[in-house]
Order: C-alpha cells, then structure tokens, then sequence
C-alpha cells in the first residue's frame, strides 16, 4: 500500500487531518508488518493503543457522567464496559473502513487480520492515542463522540446486551429462559476466538463470535435481539 494514500484516505474516513503523518501510519502497523521488514523498520500500534485505551476510558467516563447524572458508580462502571467492549470498537473501525488500511505481515494477512475484532478495536483506540499525542484531549474528543460514541448510541450498542435480552424476554406473556452455549473455539492460546450460541427456550436465535466467551455472548445476545 502506499503510505501517503493510505494517510489521505484515512483522515478522510476518521474526520481528523494529522500534523505529525508518521503517528498515524504507526497507528495502522500490525508488528507482523514491521517484524518482516528488514530495513528501514517503524513502530507498530501497540504502545499507541495503550495510551488510546486510557483516552478513550476518561472520554467515555465523563460521557456517562454527564448522560446519567443519577446512575452510582458500580451502573456508570457496567455501561462503560459495555460501552467500549471489543466487539462495539470493532463495529465502529468497520464503519471508518480502518482494516482496509492495516498494514500487516503476509502471515497474518492471510490469517484474515483485517476482520479481527480484536486487531480492528485495537487499531481504532491507537488512532485515538496518535490523535491525542499529535493535537490534545479536544480533538480525541471530537474524534470520540464522532466515530465512537455517536455511532454506538444510534445503534443502542452502548447497553449490555444480554441484559437487554433478558428484560425482552421477561415482557412477555410467557417469559422465555436464554442460555448460551459455547458451540466452538479456535486459534493458540493466546489469541482465541470463541463462537457462542444464544438459545431461547430451546431454540437455537443466533450465535455470535469474539476473543472472549463474554464478548462472544454479547454479540449472540445483540443478534437475538434483532431476531426476536
């Protein structure tokens, strides 16, 4: 790919324009990318997802602050989580088309990389740990609630899906009992992906995918949902 197109059409995609080009192609470097290069090596996401991550939770810290002035901590806690899990990032780094633009390895190109959950949530709270290096805590925010936060309370991502669900099921006439069964897994230890089956009083509604069995029920449970 080449670089100066990639920065162009990201920023495009992600409504930010970077002084310092550099962070953001770091931003979108897998290490299997830098680890085959021989010469001429640049740095790859994860140190910049590690500071995007603690950006991302005071930003979205102070969003549920505000939106539910009535909800103790232990609520505003759950609906964080909830909020900027791993499978609701990845929704959003689908909406920029950011696995498009990740520079990767041949190995973990052809491992389908750029569908990983776990890699595209990663990439998007990196983006965020460049966009705050290279301009400050106003302009994450703008980059926040425009890709992330807005996005996700316009799909009512930001609730706990398996608890939403439940409360459905409870509405009605003959409330229905939800169990979730774990049908396979696959990859190393390491980096496991888990695919779980939301079952209805029997029924088999959806089943859902992540690198945790606990993201994996939350994506079923959304997909139940939408089928009921």
């Amino acid at each position: 790919m080449d670089s100066r197109k990639v920065v162009k059409e990201l920023e495009e995609n992600i409504g930010y324009t970077f002084k310092d080009e550099s962070l953001l192609l770091e931003a979108v470097t897998h290490s299997s990318f830098t680890n085959e290069m021989k010469i001429n090596k640049r740095n790859h996401y994860e140190r910049l997802e590690f500071l995007g991550d603690a950006v991302l939770e005071l930003i979205s810290s102070e969003y549920l602050y505000d939106k539910y002035p009535t909800v103790p901590e232990g609520g505003l806690s759950k609906k964080r989580a909830s909020l900027v899990c791993e499978p609701s990032l990845a929704i959003c780094a689908r909406r920029m088309n950011l696995g498009k633009y990740i520079f990767f390895g041949r190995g973990e190109e052809s491992a389908g990389g750029r569908e990983r959950d776990s890699i595209l949530a990663d990439v998007t709270e990196a983006i965020l740990g460049a966009i705050y290096l290279d301009s400050g805590l106003e302009e994450s925010k703008h980059y926040v609630y425009n890709n992330i936060l807005n996005i996700l309370t316009e799909d009512e991502l930001f609730v706990d899906s398996k608890t939403i669900l439940q409360e459905k099921l409870q509405e009605r006439e003959h409330p229905g009992f939800v169990e979730y069964k774990v049908v396979s897994e696959s990859g190393p230890e390491h980096d496991k992906t888990f695919v779980v089956e939301a079952i209805i009083d029997g029924v088999s509604y959806a089943t859902g995918s992540g690198k945790t069995k606990k993201a994996a029920q939350q994506a079923a449970a959304r997909k139940a949902i939408l089928a009921l």
